[in-house]
């Protein structure tokens, strides 16, 4: 390519310098004052009441514009245009003598511009360069003889004229004198522009906005004695920097005692104009004679340069060199900022621009708009004519260059050039290389262009799959005006062209983020002064193409998010991607998350290599890697391994198994593996990654750390955790991890900068951590950091901003803000559906996490019937075997719990353990997680033993593997503690969960999550031991800490309040505990809605309250409902269900509604026995409660055979000593009791006793019920001695356990006053009596 342009690019046109000779100057002397008087009537125009004059001014603008184009023997025109301007002064000064009386003039003004527009096109054909008219030229031009047409117009103007004297001497002969004086005078043009420079022509009618640059001007041109104020606009053209002053001047006018208006467009323009101020001042005729005057003269004078855009001219010399005065300058040339204030003008404000539209569109309202100030009044303009606003923005993007390109008929200012124009003017001044990189620039986004975008190709090394030298010799010979002598980028050579471009504002300068951009609409226009753009854009895609290639792998993920609007851009113009670049630009569509793209890009890319140069060439190789790697991230894992297995044994046959492309080979590959849950495969691989790397780069290179990561990873997977240790894992150690993380992230904060993806990842660890540590609002306001950054940097759909998106939502979820969590999972699921597919791997995460939040919202209907659809899709695509498909299996299993159906659940499970066990080992941290939720089916299931067997063994496992302070062996030793706590043994429970609570405590302090779990496990079995007050202390501790930590509203906080509800209960206070248990219920109905499962359980606490305070009535109200809402959401046989409908029965036998409680145990029963097993701990329970309607009922046969039955089954079940066991055999003691077999009670009640002081301790609740029972039977069989010494007994404990106005309290009191009376005791008696009297007083 023999220029820097791409063919056929239009050449810039010659600049003016100001240095012609004398002779040439001379005879431009002429007509640049003429342009100059005729443009500034134009503008005076604007103020007259009359508007004829101002189009006959503007088309003899338009004249002698037209005459300034020609380019041989301008002079034979100079009379035409001395006779024009001359009309037009005339015309000017008739109309302000005779303001709205100057309607005599119309005629006249509309039969000159007829005769005007003739002339112009006459005057055109003089230089039109097409062959027709050449020889027409010669001929008009020849002897210096004008044509026949030209001196026919001639001929009528001066008839004009005549006319025109004769039309203003008939009114003022004194003014047509005047007139006749100054047309004879040598400087007639001069004189009359003197006596319009001193008065700008007003603003635009229609002048809206830029208050922002008008309020720094006022203060800027305050009165400060001693020194000259200047002040610079500039910007790019159109943009509004005159009109800006013009308003300015409007609105300040009275503070400058004169106000001049200069051309500064040319040396000739700006040297016109002060030769004008001195003729109109009478102090000469120079520019020097006026810079004198100016600088002599102490008044506030204020010197305007307009349009001072060439930046070859030197400003300075043309200013009045003194201490006073004001001086504004126009400029697109951001150069003269240097000069003093300044005030870049770019786009309107929106608002601004919206009413500058609508104004002059003369129209009232719209919702589209544009910005650049000249283009909105061109938009106005065109809507005004078609009266079309809605369909405006149609045409405006089909025919923009037409439509920026023609003036408006009405015009409501003096400015004569279209928004094109304005532009085509300083593109005509650019040198050829710089006209080039902005044409090149034109076809990429309109922003973020950067040196590096164009220094990175000094570095392409021609790879075998990309294009060869000869394929991009355009782009080479442009590329070599940068580079220096040894082929090295030359940043100084790239500043000086842009620095050109620069100075005409047609591109801008972000010093903060080293990136330029393009005005959009002049980035549409430069396309435009293209006559092959398909070359240019060729030009441009190759030179994108050879940059990306360079980058380093590192690099690509923040080049991708500058660089893929770039690619975008060229896309626009070419569907096909073109300039053989399709294997870079993958780089960039792949890791800006548009795998598809990315995908179509590098297939086309292999077909062409294989075709090329067969499969075993290393450039097939390496572009088969990129597709492996590709089909990775679409979760196309099969297809992703059969390539990379062909590509790492042919890169080891071709290369060696050193080289480092096969170590990427092997590394990906073993990622494969791993994806596809094949962790072993995948360490094998990855130490012999690591074992190379570490040999060939040393132990420190970033490539061998990643090894060392990747490998890591796989020992945890594979459960080798002490190895994953040694090679950097934390393994639950997080306050290590924070403490890594930290540093991390204050590494790549100042290495790479905050917005780096590198960073963010960072960030993002660091909230993971927060979690772990239970820190859920830190990490929260991490992720909305990340996400946040990642939204605005990559796009609210790229995979990243995802993923970003999802676990914020698990923050949400973990601060129990559930809805929250909710409706970002359901954007990601939709979004990933959308962009994956609904089978990808990262969908089925996301649909997962879904199917979570509504389990945690109560929902576990939508919970399972999504997990089913995980389930089957993660079967059908990975395989039954894969990690990812036994997780979903898990996940459901415990929905199925969640819905009462424990036996699919322990289907599931046991599954899921032997598949893990065969996989993975039995020692496997996963095979042990699915150990201990076998364990917690088979407690859901009432087998205990057999739970307490998986958990002692996932407990001792964890132990050996973790050590015992690890939070995974915590958690099992409080899984074990609770299957304690199932089977009665209530002192190993609490022994368990004292060690834990202790343990937590110090490794994770007092006010950490998982302490205060601990916390509240142990008040728990204190209460299950009748230790209450205990229970209570650590209860009021546990709520008063997660109010101060999760809020009074968290769902953790709500379950504390429960708790301590209930020992509130235990302790006989029940308002204090009704007061506990309807807050609880009033805001799990605000936070989860009145149908949510905790909802319900609040509602069913509260009856429970309302009926130990003996307001049956509103605990039946309270459980009907719950039986209802329950039914309805999970079904009649649901657990929950029967539950309630267990409770309700309860109630209506406090309320001696013995046949309605009878007929809902009955169903109980055998609900429980159908779905549960009659022997279940459940079941027996329904039978017990059944039998106790029966007893109440009076058929005490029936309620001894079930009781008989329940004891039976318990004693096998659970032995005879378990608490269950023992209540079982109290109440069929007293069943006994009721049908006299006195003796057989007694037998029983004492067996109670001694288990129960044995088991629980003589002072616990049940123990001294057991007593209270046995004196009954006693006294019944007349042995009051006894029966007095048990009582006497039952009552000394509970007065000191439960207080002397608890229930339970209160009963032993009076029998043992009907003991006391038995034995004739009656002062023992009436003591007894007056006590309890007194207590009811306090009570009430």
């Amino acid at each position: 390519m023999s220029t820097t342009s791409p063919p056929n690019a239009q050449p810039s046109t010659t600049q003016p310098t100001g240095g012609n000779k004398a002779s040439a100057k001379s005879k431009l002397d002429w007509l640049a004052p003429a342009i100059l008087t005729a443009r500034t009537i134009t503008a005076a125009a604007e103020c007259a009441p009359f508007p004829y004059i101002k189009g006959v001014s503007g088309t003899v603008v338009i004249l002698l514009e037209t005459v300034q184009k020609v380019k041989k023997n301008r002079e034979d025109l100079k009379e035409l245009c001395d006779s024009t301007t001359e009309i037009v002064m005339i015309l000017h000064d008739q109309i302000l003598a005779h303001g709205n009386t100057a309607v005599k003039f119309k005629a006249m003004c509309e039969e000159l511009e007829s005769y005007l527009a003739a002339v112009i096109l006459a005057v055109q054909n003089l230089h039109n360069p097409s062959k027709g008219f050449r020889k027409r030229v010669k001929e008009f031009v020849a002897a210096s003889n004008m044509t026949d047409e030209i001196a026919g117009h001639q001929k009528q103007i001066q008839g004009i004229c005549v006319k025109l004297k004769l039309l203003a001497a008939v009114d003022t002969n004194s003014k047509v004198n005047e007139m006749h004086a100054i047309m004879t005078a040598p400087s007639f043009i001069v004189t009359p522009l003197s006596q319009s420079i001193n008065n700008c022509p007003p603003p635009s009618r229609i002048f809206q906005g830029r208050q922002t640059i008008l309020a720094k001007m006022h203060k800027f041109f305050t009165p400060n004695p001693g020194k000259q104020l200047i002040y610079v606009l500039h910007g790019l053209g159109g943009a509004g920097k005159t009109q800006i002053t013009l308003k300015f001047i409007q609105e300040l006018s009275a503070n400058f005692s004169d106000i001049f208006l200069l051309d500064a467009s040319t040396l000739d323009t700006i040297n016109t104009g002060l030769k004008n101020i001195a003729v109109s001042k009478f102090v000469g005729d120079s520019a020097q004679d006026a810079l004198t005057w100016l600088q002599s003269k102490h008044g506030n004078w204020l010197l305007f340069f307009d349009n001072a855009d060439d930046p070859k001219i030197n400003l300075n010399k043309f200013f009045p060199q003194c201490n006073h005065g004001n001086i504004i300058i126009t400029s697109r040339n951001p150069g003269l900022r240097t000069y003093g204030d300044h005030s870049p003008v770019s786009d309107m404000e929106d608002k601004d621009a919206t009413t500058l539209l609508l104004q002059s569109a003369a129209k009232e309202s719209s919702e589209e708009n544009v910005q650049a100030a000249a283009a909105i009044v061109k938009a106005g303009s065109f809507i005004l004519q078609s009266e079309d606003i809605a369909g405006y923005l149609t045409l405006y993007q089909k025919n923009r260059a037409q439509l920026l390109s023609e003036k408006a008929v009405q015009s409501h200012d003096h400015y004569a050039w279209t928004v094109y124009t304005t532009w085509q003017i300083s593109f005509d001044r650019l040198s050829r290389l710089a006209a080039t990189l902005l044409q090149l620039c034109s076809f990429l986004h309109y922003s973020g262009i950067s040196e590096d975008m164009f220094s990175n190709t000094s570095k392409y090394s021609f790879p075998v799959w990309l294009p060869a030298k000869e394929e991009l010799q355009e782009p080479l010979h442009f590329l070599s005006h940068f580079l220096g002598p040894t082929g090295e980028w030359n940043s100084l050579r790239f500043s000086e062209v842009t620095n050109e471009i620069k100075s005409y504002s047609l591109i801008t300068f972000d010093a903060a983020t080293k990136m330029f951009s393009i005005h959009p609409l002049v980035h549409a226009w430069s396309r435009s002064t293209l006559v092959d753009g398909a070359a240019s854009h060729l030009c441009i895609s190759s030179l994108l193409g050879m940059s990306i290639e360079e980058i380093s792998a590192h690099e690509i993920a923040l080049a991708s998010l500058r660089l893929m609007p770039h690619l975008g851009a060229l896309n626009h113009f070419d569907a096909g991607r073109g300039a053989g670049f399709g294997a870079a630009f993958w780089y960039i569509y792949l890791s800006a998350g548009k795998l598809q793209e990315a995908q179509d890009l590098i297939e086309q890319v292999f077909e062409k290599c294989n075709l090329l140069f067969g499969e075993q060439h290393p450039a097939t190789l390496e572009v088969m890697q990129r597709l492996g790697m590709t089909h990775r991230h679409l979760g196309e894992y099969q297809k992703a391994k059969v390539l990379e297995v062909l590509v790492l044994e042919r890169c080891t046959e071709l290369l060696g198994l050193d080289h480092p492309d096969t170590l990427m080979a092997m590394g990906n590959l073993a990622a494969t593996h791993s994806k596809l849950g094949d962790y072993a495969k995948a360490k094998e691989l990855q130490v012999t990654v690591l074992e190379k790397r570490t040999t060939l780069l040393g132990q420190d290179h970033p490539d061998t750390l990643n090894a060392m990561s990747n490998l890591a990873s796989s020992h945890s997977e594979l459960g080798d955790l002490d190895k994953a240790k040694e090679l950097g894992a934390t393994l639950g150690d997080f306050e290590k991890a924070k403490e890594l993380e930290l540093t991390v992230l204050e590494k790549r904060t100042k290495l790479l900068g905050e917005d780096h993806p590198d960073t963010l990842m960072a960030i993002g660890n660091l909230a993971g951590t927060h979690s772990e540590l239970r820190d859920f609002e830190k990490a929260k306001e991490l992720k909305v950091t990340v996400l946040e950054k990642r939204t605005t940097l990559l796009g609210q759909d790229h995979p990243d901003t995802l993923m970003a998106m999802g676990n914020l939502a698990s923050s949400h979820s973990e601060l129990g803000e559930f809805e929250k969590a909710k409706e970002l999972e359901i954007t990601v699921v939709e979004k990933r559906t959308k962009l994956l597919g609904r089978d990808h791997p990262k969908t089925l995460d996301a649909m997962g996490n879904l199917a979570a939040t509504h389990f945690k919202l109560g929902d576990f209907e939508k919970a399972k019937e999504l997990e089913v659809t995980v389930l089957e899709k993660r079967t059908k695509l990975v395989g039954e075997d894969h990690p990812d498909t036994l997780m979903a299996m898990g996940n459901l299993a415990v929905t199925q719990s969640k819905l009462g159906d424990f036996e699919k659940a322990k289907e599931l499970k046991v599954m899921v353990l032997k598949k893990r066990t065969i996989l993975l080992g039995q020692d496997h941290p996963k095979t042990l997680d699915a150990m201990g939720n076998l364990a917690e089916t088979h407690s859901d299931l009432g087998d205990f033993e057999k739970a307490k067997e998986l958990t002692a063994t996932v407990l001792e496992k964890w132990t050996t593997l973790l050590g015992q302070d690890h939070p995974d062996t915590l958690d099992a030793m409080g899984n074990l503690a609770e299957t304690h706590s199932d089977l009665g043994d209530f002192e190993k429970a609490k022994e368990l969960e004292v060690m834990v609570l202790e343990k937590r405590t110090k490794l994770l302090g007092e006010d950490h999550p998982d302490t205060l779990m601990a916390m509240g496990n142990l008040a728990v079995t204190q209460s299950k031991l009748g230790d209450f007050e205990k229970a209570k202390e650590l209860e009021v501790m546990v709520l008063k800490k997660r109010t101060i930590l999760l809020g009074q509203d968290h769902p953790k906080t709500l379950d504390a309040m429960g708790n301590l509800a209930e020992t509130h209960s235990d302790l006989g206070d029940f308002e204090k505990a009704k007061e506990l248990t309807a807050t609880v219920l009033e805001k799990r109905t605000t936070l989860l809605g009145q149908d949510h499962p905790d909802t319900l359980d609040a509602m069913g606490n509260l009856a429970e309250t309302h009926s130990d305070l003996g307001d049956f009535e509103k605990a039946k109200e309270l459980e009907v409902m719950v039986l209802e809402k329950r039914t309805k959401l999970l079904g009649e046989d649901h657990p929950d269900t029967l539950m309630a409908m267990g409770n309700l029965a309860s109630s209506h036998s406090e309320l001696g509604e013995f046949g309605k409680a009878k007929e809902l145990e009955i169903t109980v029963v055998e609900k429980r026995t159908k779905l549960l097993g009659q022997d279940h701990p459940k079941t027996l329970n329904a039978m017990g409660n059944l039998a106790g309607t029966h007893f109440k009922l009076g058929d005490f046969e029936k309620a001894k055979e079930l009781e008989v039955t329940v004891l039976e089954k318990r004693t096998k079940l659970l032995g005879e000593d378990h608490p269950d066991t023992l209540m079982a055999m109290g109440n069929l003691a007293v069943t006994q009791s009721k049908l006299g077999d006195f003796e057989q009670a007694k037998q029983l009640e004492v067996t109670v006793l001694e288990n129960r002081t044995k088991l629980l301790g003589q002072d616990h609740p049940q123990t001294l019920r057991g007593m209270g029972n046995l004196a009954t039977t006693c006294f019944k069989l007349g042995d009051f001695e006894q029966a007095k010494q048990l009582e006497v007994t039952a009552l000394e404990k509970r007065r000191k356990v439960l207080g002397d106005q608890h229930p339970d309290t209160m009963l032993t009191m009076r029998n043992l006053i009907s003991t006391y009376r038995a034995l004739d005791k009656l002062t023992e008696a009436a003591e007894l009596e007056r006590l309890i009297d007194s207590e009811q007083i306090q009570m009430s």
